[in-house]
């Protein structure tokens, strides 16, 4: 009577093996680009909404409160809210209403010392009442209370009132992407113009693999080492 030779099952379990380190990879959530840089907010009754376009172009109207807070996050939906309230009335109390003028309230939220630069120090928060002429952009009431303000050739705020001294929405040391030479986004630009992109956190068009094409060969190695060990089997 043949004895029957063991099965030599190393194949098929290597190749599912490899599948699943493949596919975990491709499960795994991609690292998004942080940078530290001044957001740009509009009040929306005592909270704040996420400004959609930059200081030079938004122009409010008399009695808006515009917010800007310096941080470190990805983009918009992570970035940090100024941390006083949007309240007009307890901002411009004390400045009587002009003919020909309007009253901004404007709040600047210097940050946290953890998401300062090396070596700088947050001031701290402070809250203005800019009086500026009707047709006046929320970057013009910025400048009438908190000079120096800095931007670079992009026309991205970098500084108020001379706060970061150097840098401009740089991505934060030890971020595990490559660094990348665009500001994000939604940062506070000047002119409303996309100022550009901090990464894709699909990680589409980083120069890897699609997780749609890493699923696909793990599939084939198990599909091609099954077929193998089916032939195999027939053969023992």
């Amino acid at each position: 009577m043949r004895q029957s030779r063991p099965v030599r099952r190393t194949g098929i379990a290597g190749a599912v093996l490899l599948a699943g380190a493949v596919t975990g990879l491709a499960a795994g959530p991609a690292q998004a680009q942080e940078y530290r840089y001044w957001s740009f907010w509009h009040g929306k009754g005592s909270s704040w909404a996420y400004a959609t376009e930059g200081p030079a172009t938004l122009r409010p109207a008399d009695g808006a409160v515009a917010g800007f807070r310096f941080a470190v996050s990805a983009d918009s939906a992570a970035a940090g809210k100024p941390r006083t309230a949007a309240a007009f009335d307890a901002i411009c109390h004390g400045t009587p209403a002009k003919d020909g003028r309007k009253r901004v309230g404007i709040v600047i939220d210097f940050g946290t010392a953890t998401d300062a630069p090396g070596g700088e120090r947050p001031p701290k928060p402070r809250t203005e009442c800019a009086q500026v002429a009707e047709d006046a952009s929320a970057g013009e009431a910025l400048a009438a209370v908190a000079r120096p303000l800095r931007y670079d050739s992009r026309a991205l705020l970098c500084a108020i009132a001379g706060y970061p001294e150097a840098g401009c929405a740089e991505q934060v040391e030890g971020a595990k992407e490559p660094a990348s030479s665009a500001a994000p986004s939604s940062g506070a630009s000047a002119d409303g113009s996309d100022a550009g992109s901090g990464g894709d956190a699909s990680g589409a068009g980083d120069g890897g693999p699609s997780a749609g094409l890493v699923g696909g060969v793990a599939a084939v190695v198990v599909l091609g080492a099954a077929a193998v060990w089916q032939a195999r089997r027939r053969r023992g």
